[in-house]
């Protein structure tokens, strides 16, 4: 076969080479978009993750004894025991959390309204149970 006898691409064959070429390249900007739609998304879901607060309930306190929050913060209280079973009830607050030594208490709340919320161990514990307070301050962001 000489270089004549070849045949020569048809018209019909370069625009799929084109449409080819141009689909390979939408089809990367698709990708990096979908990359920085990810990582947007990654760093909104890591703004409305849920802040941890960790409480230890003895006889006879809560420490700490007070926490401060703000106005729609997603909030994750667990209770911890460090002698006997405690709870905490914050009822404005639907807080009602029971915790012994070996089994921690976890509740997630969202407060709506700013203000000073007082909560108390609703557990009989001993002779200081009634001194067992504890305080959610909230506050306007």
């Amino acid at each position: 076969m000489t270089r004549t006898d070849q045949q020569t691409p048809t018209l019909m064959a370069q625009p799929f080479i084109v449409q080819r070429k141009e689909v390979m390249q939408k089809a990367g900007i698709a990708l990096a978009g979908f990359g920085l739609c990810l990582l947007f998304s990654s760093t909104i879901h890591a703004q409305h993750a849920a802040r941890t607060i960790e409480v230890h309930a003895h006889r006879f306190a809560f420490e700490p004894s007070e926490i401060r929050v703000t106005v729609g913060e997603t909030v994750r209280l667990r209770l911890i025991s460090d002698d006997v079973p405690h709870s905490l009830l914050v009822k404005q607050l639907n807080i009602d959390l029971t915790t012994t030594k070996s089994n921690p208490g976890e509740v997630v709340f969202k407060a709506d309204t700013p203000g000073d919320y007082v909560g108390r161990c609703g557990r009989f514990c001993g002779s200081g149970h009634g001194h067992m307070v504890f305080t959610v301050h909230v506050s306007q962001k």
